[in-house]
């Protein structure tokens, strides 16, 4: 089994589009309207297999916007990967060592908390 797609809550799909897509600079795969009513928009993170759903009108993954925390972006360089999405507009906080494990904090739009995640031993 893949893990491959993960449903994230927003209010504005505009506006958080634009965060992603702009700021994260996800790659953008689906932007569709299949029936009225229900919009889905899926980013990818650059290098990642693991996509996130934005959606409107989909019962089944109705959440409160800004509900989801800690989601992790696994980076190779961690004070690279902050300093680009600071250049992007993106309020990371200062990266945080934690038993040889490295971390930087941020929100979209709406609330979901990110976290850029160095494991110095990966390669």
């Amino acid at each position: 089994m893949l893990f491959e797609l993960g449903p994230l809550p927003v209010t504005d799909l505009a506006r958080a589009k634009a965060f992603y897509a702009d700021r994260l600079g996800f790659e953008l795969d689906v932007d569709v309207t299949p029936v009225d009513g229900v919009r889905i928009v899926q980013f990818t993170p650059p290098g990642s297999y693991c996509s996130i759903k934005l959606s409107t009108g989909i019962p089944e993954v109705d959440m409160p916007p800004g509900s989801l925390r800690g989601l992790h972006l696994v980076v190779a360089d961690i004070e690279a990967a902050r300093e680009a999405l600071i250049a992007r507009g993106v309020g990371v906080q200062p990266v945080e060592e934690v038993r040889g494990v490295y971390f930087a904090y941020f929100s979209d739009s709406d609330g979901n908390t990110w976290t850029l995640q160095h494991l110095p031993w990966r390669k």
